[in-house]
């Protein structure tokens, strides 16, 4: 038993937004809380009333007892909060039993109650009563506290639940902070269910008998009114939904009371009619249920007032978000239940003041409540001043930051336009509508609702009854009501947003495609009928758009992450609408064609509906002929446009006809060769016209337009069909090396001739992959890889601007081709492969720092309107500087070119990173997991350039630490250290890398200078401090143990023109203890000598070994040469983790000894380890140590 506090700490009261946030021990089913009644002084008292008390706890509770297996053994139920937490038995039949107990001892069975809603609100301890009658009122106001014992450390809360005074007494115990109602997993949720069903039925099951005794409900509210005033939240968070739940129950029996007493009322009149004035039984009878249903009422409303006054004006404005959600959903269930005493002002208060909470958990459950009142029109006319007061602040809520409250507010302004008239302005709906263009699709499709009901069928039935003739048809009248929204809002681009927000509201309005494809064929005979050209334009967008929702079955991109699981129905219900899109347009695609064929763009959304067709249909004998129609329309579409859109959607069509399972494979291909071949023929026949061996090409404005238009037609077909018969590459070369050798051909004749023959040489490339062909086609391949490459290298130097970075794309993609060929057994592929040489890369490089990373000359002076058409073409500039970066990084990536060639890339990191920041960081993974080292080496290569890049501009000897090139220098190694991340031994190898590089760096051509003066480079260690965070702590200790090999003497260090050095060293090292066990490895051999060179051996937690190159580390002093750069951290041997305390006694050696000798024109030879066991993180790992020789 845990003894009472002696003293009582009266606590400073608290307001209601003031609470502490407070937390309680974890929850479990209790068998020894004790439930105690009257004043016990002793220890031996004390325990004697326990026992009493448990035994009559027990028997009273014996018939609700139910069993659950634990550990292999039956445990009994014993307590009311197991009972209801266990979940085993039906809530009824608990609360009966609790009644019969409450009938035979109310006392017992009502601290039986008091006790479930303790150990509801996760309190391990006890409750002990004492009788209010034996305390005076002032005393009664002292025991009202809530305080923590020092002594005992328990902490404690004591207020009164009349007749009683409690004392509700737990441990302090801070590391279990869970209680039952906020506990994860599913077992506590059905917990909370069981819990607030037991309140709901405990009202229900006493609203016969013991409710209304005076002392049950008196109890029970005394007791939830005192937990909701406590600190700790557990208490509060309990007690505030039992109240709350309790008054949902009232306000449940008073809602029907009233109605049993207006049924009484009416049955009363019928009785007093009939009997006149003879007394009658029955009617006695029913003055005794009048004068008794007049009673049960007000102490009904008591109660509610007490609750909502005592609990919910407290709580409502709680400082936990879940209470004052508790509160307000329950509000909104009163108004829908009770809606005569609780739908009013005085109560629609509370909801809209809610609406403006921090929490998104708060604003949902107002609007949710709201909800459930809008939707029911005859409780509408109550809220006309809510509606006046805080419209505004409902409209403002679909652009909540939290979607499902911006998805709520929609809905509920959707009901309101429904049931409410005139609530919304004609500008408030014009604001809502365009939320059919928002990107999360639960919004939209909410917005698609109030769209379709209130602008599409509602304007419709107005606009059909004032027309009354009966002529209008509502399909077509709703698609012209689309038609104007959309050409409204200006987003023609988003139309399948559109069509995707109105899908699920007006699917048979989006599927009548006869209607649409009627409205577009018919004449202009009748005035009005007709379409007009935008009108036209917007109707086959929406064409497509549906098509395509119909025949996908999912959203657009940019509305959901993945695309979206059919079920079978759905699945059904998209074949069937692919069947009927197939037989409709089969049939009235080619007469829109015809119709439409001056048309570029609507011809180019028409084209794409084919690809959507269910093909097999085109077999059956009525549909066949149709096809030949359609080819006859696309055909003369070809011949007649020379558009890129209109010309790629003919050769797609073409693409997907000629699949070699369909039955129509061998027309639709005999139509393709006859196309080409007439395509082809001409090109022949204009360039022998204008085309002359010594001048070139000779046309006037009108033949070079001629012969641009062929070309572009050929591209749009060799994209996507193979027309290596037709011999295309040799006549493309022929006009490509004359511009080389002799005389320059138009800008556009070259950019289609470059794009043909590089769609040629693909064509055999794939050709060469997929079949075994002879060494002399594969030669004659390489052959024309290797001119057209070279062509094409001759191209990055032009003057035309497109055409060199048309040129440059070609380039890259080629070369990526090229370098992922499968090769073969034989050997064959190998003949194909091509890497670019030294002198092509740098070209490459320079092309991309001319045109990426150099910033054009803006003019100055600009007016508005200059200024906004100059807009556009800067993103289309922009677009295509980052199409040109993305490419070449490719080739870093996939290891086309060198790696090292990101360094200057890396360079415009910080300066470029709004444009250019995600392709460079892309790259700087993708390098990274290819491989750690070079990656680091690269990193440090590119700090290296621009700092003697800096160090070079500068006057003096020593570089300016506060220049703004240097401060740049060090965001941008800082900038590289957070690309690491948190996992430092994932990045172990690599950040290693970089200290050893950039120490080598600092004290690059130390070895000349004989310590007279600072080594040029000294101040790069405040750069490579930024990287030092990243070490673990024992790399630290031995990256400073490989330091300190380059530092001439100590005492000349302490100068203060070497702070850089101090700089770097105090990133490495916490403190001195730790200097002292880093130097304490050094005592055992003989000082470093400026004139000798460290060879170096390193150990890694992983055991993997760096990768050694064949070229010399750049930048690297003259005098001082490696045969290989440091090799991998290798382990020597097994060695086991030492403890901080015992580190400079244990930790052993990591500099080895060695006769360094320097010899002019020698190399000192490095010697490798071979690894073995991988250390734990925090083990003796030589990371840059090195040995010498005895």
């Amino acid at each position: 038993m845990i003894a009472e506090p002696n003293s009582v700490v009266t606590l400073p009261s608290h307001k209601e937004n003031g609470i502490h946030d407070e937390t309680v021990p974890e929850s479990t089913a209790q068998n020894g809380s004790c439930l105690r009644n009257g004043n016990v002084k002793t220890f031996r008292g004390k325990r004697k009333i326990r026992e009493q008390c448990e035994n009559r706890r027990r028997y009273s509770s014996s018939s609700r007892r139910s069993n659950r297996p634990q550990n292999g053994e039956v445990v009994e139920a014993v307590t009311l909060f197991e009972v209801v937490s266990m979940g085993k038995r039906a809530m009824q039949s608990v609360v009966d039993d609790w009644v019969e107990a409450y009938k035979k001892d109310r006392d017992v069975a009502l601290l039986d109650l008091i006790n479930f809603f303790i150990q509801c609100s996760g309190c391990q301890g006890m409750v002990t009563a004492e009788m209010f009658q034996s305390l005076q009122s002032c005393d009664v106001m002292q025991k009202m506290t809530e305080t923590f014992d020092e002594e005992t450390g328990l902490q404690y809360k004591k207020f009164m639940a009349y007749p009683w005074i409690l004392t509700v007494t737990w441990p302090v115990d801070m590391e279990n902070e869970d209680y039952p109602l906020i506990k994860p997993g599913p077992y506590w949720k059905k917990f909370k269910a069981n819990f607030c069903e037991f309140t709901a039925v405990l009202i229900q099951q006493c609203q016969c008998s013991i409710l209304y005794d005076s002392y049950l409900m008196d109890t029970i509210i005394s007791l939830l009114t005192g937990l909701a005033d406590s600190m700790v939240r557990a208490f509060r968070h309990t007690s505030t939904l039992a109240a709350m739940k309790l008054l949902t129950a009232l306000v449940n029996l008073a809602a029907n009371l009233d109605v049993s007493k207006r049924n009484l009322e009416r049955l009363y009149e019928v009785e007093n009619r009939t009997t006149a004035k003879r007394t009658n039984y029955r009617l006695d009878q029913l003055e005794i249920k009048r004068r008794e249903y007049a009673q049960k009422p007000l102490e009904i409303e008591n109660m509610m007032n007490a609750i909502f006054k005592g609990t919910f004006l407290q709580r409502y404005r709680d400082v936990i978000p879940e209470i004052r959600a508790i509160c307000i959903e329950e509000m909104g269930n009163w108004m829908k239940i009770h809606p005569d005493v609780f739908l009013n002002d005085s109560y629609l208060k509370y909801i809209g003041w809610m609406l403006y909470d921090k929490q998104p958990e708060v604003r949902l459950k107002c609007l949710q409540g709201l909800q459930g009142i809008y939707s029911q029109k005859e409780l509408v006319s109550k809220m006309d001043l809510f509606t006046s007061r805080f419209k505004d602040r409902i409209v403002s809520m679909t652009l909540d930051k939290d979607h499902e409250v911006a998805v709520q507010a929609m809905k509920l302004l959707m009901l309101m336009s429904q049931n409410c008239e005139d609530a919304l302005s004609s500008e408030d709906c014009e604001t809502l509508y365009h939320f059919v263009y928002t990107t999360h699709r639960p919004l939209a499709v909410a917005a698609g609702e109030l769209l379709y009901k209130r602008l599409i069928v509602q304007g419709i039935e107005v606009e059909a009854t004032s027309e009354g003739n009966g002529k209008l048809k509502p399909i077509a009248s709703q698609l012209k009501t689309l038609i104007s929204f959309y050409l409204e809002g200006e987003l023609h681009s988003h139309v399948t947003y559109l069509v995707d927000s109105l899908w699920d509201w007006a699917m048979s309005l989006l599927k009548d495609w006869e209607c649409m494809t009627t409205l577009l064929l018919e004449n202009a005979d009748h005035k009005g009928a007709a379409l007009s050209n935008a009108q036209e334009s917007a109707l086959i967008e929406i064409i497509l758009a549906t098509v395509r929702e119909a025949a996908e079955g999912h959203p657009p991109v940019g509305r959901g992450a993945i695309r979206k699981i059919l079920s079978a129905r759905e699945k059904k219900i998209q074949v069937e609408d692919c069947t009927k899109i197939t037989e409709h347009f089969i049939v009235v695609l080619p007469r829109l064609l015809s119709k439409y064929s001056g048309d570029a763009e609507k011809v180019a959304n028409l084209l794409r509906i084919p690809q959507y067709f269910n093909l097999d249909l085109y077999g059956t004998g009525h549909l066949e002929k149709h096809l030949d129609a359609l080819l006859g329309e696309i055909k003369s579409i070809v011949i007649k446009h020379s558009d890129a859109d209109v010309l790629e959607a003919c050769s797609r069509i073409y693409y997907i006809l000629c699949n070699e399972e369909l039955v129509i494979h061998n027309k639709v291909t005999l139509a393709r060769t006859e196309l080409v071949d007439e395509l082809v023929d001409k090109l022949n026949h204009l360039l022998s016209i204008f085309w002359d061996e010594g001048e070139g090409l000779c046309a006037e404005e009108e033949g070079i337009h001629q012969i641009c238009s062929m070309l572009r037609r050929i591209t749009a077909f060799y994209n996507a069909h193979d027309l290596t018969p037709w011999n295309l590459y040799d006549k493309m070369s022929e006009l490509l090396i004359f511009k080389v050798e002799h005389s320059p051909l138009p800008i556009q004749v070259l950019l289609l001739t470059l794009q043909c023959a590089y769609f040629a040489l693909i064509w055999q490339l794939a050709s060469a992959a997929k079949d075994s062909s002879s060494k002399e086609n594969q030669m004659v391949l390489r052959t024309h890889l290797r001119r057209y490459c070279h062509i094409i290298t001759c191209y990055l130097s032009h003057s035309n601007k497109d055409l060199r970075e048309k040129a440059f794309m070609i380039l890259c993609d080629l070369l990526m081709i090229i370098s992922h060929q499968d090769s073969s057994s034989d050997g064959a592929a190998k003949l194909l492969e091509y890497v670019p040489s030294t002198s092509l890369q740098s070209k490459m490089l320079s092309f991309i720092q001319d045109h990426v990373f150099t910033e054009e000359e803006e003019i100055k002076e600009l007016t508005e309107e200059e200024e906004t058409k100059k807009d556009h073409p800067k993103l289309d500039a922009l677009h295509m500087k980052r199409c040109l970066l993305a490419a070449y990084c490719k080739l870093i990536i996939y290891n086309v070119v060198e790696m090292s060639a990101a360094a200057e890339i890396y360079k415009h990191y910080v300066k470029a990173c709004n444009d250019f920041g995600d392709i460079i960081k892309e790259t700087l993974s993708r390098t990274r997991n290819n491989d750690k080292i070079q990656s680091a080496k690269t990193l440090i290569l590119c700090l290296q350039q621009l700092f003697q890049k800096h160090v070079a501009s500068q006057d003096d000897s020593s570089s300016n630490l506060s220049s703004a090139t240097f401060n740049n220098i060090k965001e941008l190694a800082r900038r590289f250290s957070l690309t690491f991340g948190w996992d430092q031994v994932k990045s172990r190898e690599s950040v290693a890398m970089i200290h050893k590089e950039g120490i080598e760096f600092a004290f690059q051509g130390a070895a000349a200078m004989e310590a007279k003066c600072l080594p040029r480079n000294l101040n790069f260690l405040i750069i490579l401090c930024e990287f030092s965070n990243k070490l673990l702590k024992p790399d630290k200790r031995l990256v400073y143990s490989y330091l300190l090999r380059y530092i001439p003497e100590p005492a000349l260090c302490k100068e203060d023109s070497w702070y850089s050095l101090a700089w770097y060293r105090s990133s490495l090292l916490a403190n001195e203890d730790e200097e002292s066990s880093a130097v304490s490895s050094l005592n055992e051999w003989p000082p470093m000598r400026i004139a000798r060179t460290p060879s170096i051996k390193r150990k890694l937690s992983e055991g993997s070994l760096f990768k050694t190159s064949l070229t010399e580390t750049a930048n690297r002093t003259p005098d001082i040469h490696y045969s290989s750069p440091l090799p991998s951290l290798a382990l020597r041997s097994k060695k086991r983790l030492k403890s901080h305390d015992s580190y400079c006694q244990e930790y052993p050696p990591v500099l080895g000894s060695a006769n360094l000798k320097r010899k002019r024109g020698s190399c000192d030879v490095i010697k490798v380890e071979n690894a073995v066991e991988t250390p734990a993180e925090d083990a003796d790992v030589d990371v840059v140590g090195a040995d010498q020789e005895s």
